[in-house]
């Protein structure tokens, strides 16, 4: 039956599903209704991820924006049949008004994805597309094994795309006089 084969429909979950799994110790992400188990960070991960929450965290106090880390779930889809819910290392919401107990439901203002080697394809092909689509005004792609990262910010409905190594510092756009410096991140 060579190129005759049927095959299985792949199950596509919703938001309901996610929030209805019983696995509560497993990290999940939904795409386009495909579920994607995630790792647990490795440290050098969280030493990063850590770094760069505690200068956003101490640039925003007083601030109307807060920076929230994972797991904190990004719904980019919302209503019946709601087919994707991301959860980002880091989160930056300005917009009171779309966050709930869950997260947050549409596009935070910046978002933060750290490469591991489990989710870097993800991260740099999917999730690049869907936070686009959503309107994720800027999105950092960190790399811990080549010390960069990688910053996208949206103007015109497309993401113009800049590269920092380990030693300077990136402003951050959708925050005003906010800058990261990357020394102590990759430290």
């Amino acid at each position: 039956m060579e190129g005759n084969e049927v095959k299985e429909a792949v199950r596509k979950y919703t938001y309901d599903d996610y929030l209805s799994r019983d696995d509560n110790d497993a990290r999940y992400e939904l795409i386009d209704g495909v579920i994607y188990l995630l790792a647990s960070p490795a440290r050098v991960h969280q030493g990063i991820s850590g770094e760069l929450y505690v200068q956003l965290h101490n640039f925003l106090k007083g601030k109307p924006c807060k920076v929230y880390y994972a797991p904190f779930t990004v719904r980019l889809s919302v209503g019946q049949g709601a087919d994707t819910v991301l959860e980002p290392d880091l989160v930056v919401v300005c917009d009171e008004s779309i966050l709930d107990k869950q997260g947050c439901v549409g596009a935070p203002d910046l978002v933060i994805e750290i490469l591991s080697p489990s989710t870097s394809k993800y991260d740099i092909t999917i999730k690049y597309y869907k936070y686009l689509q959503s309107g994720v005004k800027e999105y950092w792609i960190v790399d811990p094994d080549n010390k960069t990262v990688v910053v996208h910010i949206l103007k015109d409905g497309e993401y113009y795309t800049r590269t920092y190594d380990d030693t300077g510092t990136i402003p951050v756009h959708v925050l005003e006089g906010c800058k990261v410096y990357l020394p102590d991140v990759f430290q």
